[in-house]
């Protein structure tokens, strides 16, 4: 069994290197408008300049799973701006893409909460399609769009959890098909446990990404093995190793939330049932602590008997 590492869009060992430096509507609207432009470009050219800072930092450090800022381009799908954020960054962009290429990184992006297709208002449908597309845009700008996955959660019930699922399965149909290859989606902690999102992704053909604290939270009927072998069947289209969201509670009192590191007590049990299963996977660190956490797990189940760690975000057993 090999597993890989990694974290999300922020390095927290790096110096000042934030890749989601953002721009308010408010603000924008503020500047003289011959400006406005101007600080736009260096907001976006500033987070992408970070970014590239933290792949190298990926390289140094081997880490091969990375999940990009959603924030790169700030007001890139605000409806009173939507501006051209390719034209003056075609060079960044490219170097992006080809530096996860060299580096051998699995990108990835997450887009927030308001991304849902389940809600009985159009808008709000309208515009999470907006966002499925400016998100694909960035990876196609990049180059690395038939590797990369876009994931999401279903979204809210309404008061009515089987009306918003036939909603979910209509609504996600207005997605471009390029856009909807790539997506993922994820269980929630609230709403849609395992069980649910497992069926909803068999029906769209859609890769599972399996939330293992999430599901500690919303647990389904069975337990979580038994659901192991189909979640993993789901990433065969796409010929991608299975992807993993791993955190544990903030406390007992706020177990949803995430803690600032990741216990490896609370990970370890599921670490040894993939050993059992023999499943390649990856895991993506959603820990307060970011890459820092993400290399402390790392080091903390490379402790464990048997367990081998190749390379800085790679264990074997």
């Amino acid at each position: 069994m090999r597993v890989r590492l990694g974290f999300v869009a922020n390095a927290l060992a790096l110096w000042e290197c934030s890749p989601a430096k953002t721009m308010t509507y408010r603000r924008f609207t503020e500047l003289p408008s011959a400006e406005r432009m101007d600080k736009l470009i260096d907001v976006t050219r500033m987070n992408l300049q970070h970014t590239k800072r933290i792949l190298y930092y990926c390289a140094a450090h081997e880490i091969n799973v990375y999940r990009l800022s959603s924030s790169l381009v700030p007001l890139a799908t605000h409806p009173d701006v939507e501006w051209d954020f390719y034209s003056p960054f075609k060079k960044e962009w490219k170097e992006l893409g080809d530096l996860i290429r060299k580096f051998g990184i699995r990108a990835s992006f997450h887009p927030n909460q308001f991304t849902l297709f389940t809600s009985p208002k159009q808008h709000v449908t309208d515009n999470a399609v907006k966002d499925m597309v400016y998100h694909y845009r960035m990876l196609e700008y990049m180059g690395v769009e038939k590797e990369a996955v876009i994931n999401i959660h279903i979204g809210g019930t309404y008061g009515d959890k089987k009306a918003a699922l036939e909603r979910f399965h209509e609504n996600v149909q207005a997605i471009p098909p390029e856009v909807k290859d790539i997506m993922t989606l994820e269980n929630d902690d609230k709403t849609y446990n395992v069980a649910e999102t497992l069926t909803a992704c068999q029906k769209e053909d859609i890769p599972m990404v399996l939330d293992i604290h999430h599901h500690e939270a919303n647990p389904s009927d069975e337990p979580l093995e038994d659901y192991l072998e189909d979640i993993f069947a789901t990433w065969e289209r796409r010929d991608l190793v299975p992807k993993i969201h791993i955190s544990s509670p903030k406390s007992e009192k706020a177990f949803r939330s995430h803690a600032d590191d990741v216990d490896p007590d609370f990970v370890e049990p599921f670490f040894k049932t993939l050993k059992k299963i023999g499943q390649d996977v990856d895991f993506m660190i959603e820990a307060k602590n970011k890459d820092l956490a993400m290399l402390k797990l790392t080091e903390d189940l490379s402790a464990i008997r048997g367990v081998k760690r190749p390379s800085g975000g790679t264990l074997e057993w």
